[in-house]
């Protein structure tokens, strides 16, 4: 996987602004962790990797006034955090040695599906390994290992909503079924954690 300055540049701010957004400045390191991971996992675990591996180009760009959204709302403290940090561009054609053609409705839904996928992956290794040495974890450990499974499920069930240009909308229009099983788990799982903290 390739990466060129203005990606790693824009994956560092958006992490960093999206930290302090979701952390503030009390739980900034926890909230650092937790959306560093979660964030590399769905942009370029996911999307990326899977695109790139369908022959696409494709690359990771911030969008300024998302990440504004995000920190103004959470500033605002108004119970919810609005944000748009931005997305992996993916050409629209699959280019090969031998041809160019178009991407297909199957490669863009299963490329859209690979970011909120990845994350509820995620989610539910975490809270496996948090379940298996929850007596050999300390209490902040857990905590830790826990809210990364929660971001990880919120940015999957936010990205599922069936609204262009988030990812729940190409999965929607690609497999009904998937994209309906893909976000009853992503929505169960975040507000079970939520419950908890």
């Amino acid at each position: 996987m390739k990466f060129s300055k203005i990606e790693i540049r824009d994956l560092i701010i958006t992490i960093l602004i999206l930290s302090f957004a979701f952390g503030g400045i009390e739980n900034f390191l926890f909230a650092l962790f937790a959306i560093g991971i979660s964030f590399i996992v769905h942009e370029i675990l996911g999307h990326k990797a899977i695109a790139q591996y369908y022959g696409c180009y494709a690359e990771f760009r911030a969008w300024t006034y998302g990440l504004l959204l995000a920190l103004i709302t959470s500033l605002l403290n108004i119970g919810i955090i609005f944000a748009a940090p931005g997305a992996v561009y993916i050409s629209s054609f699959v280019k090969r040695k031998n041809y160019i053609r178009p991407l297909s409705l199957d490669e863009n839904g299963k490329i859209s599906l690979a970011g909120p996928g990845m994350n509820i992956i995620l989610s539910f290794i975490l809270i496996i390994f948090s379940v298996l040495l929850f007596n050999n974890l300390s209490n902040i450990l857990i905590f830790i290992i826990l809210f990364t499974a929660k971001i990880s499920l919120f940015l999957a069930f936010f990205n599922l909503l069936p609204i262009p240009p988030l990812d729940g909308y190409t999965v929607l229009r690609w497999s009904k079924i998937i994209w309906l099983i893909s976000i009853i788990i992503a929505g169960i799982g975040y507000f079970a954690l939520s419950s908890l903290f």
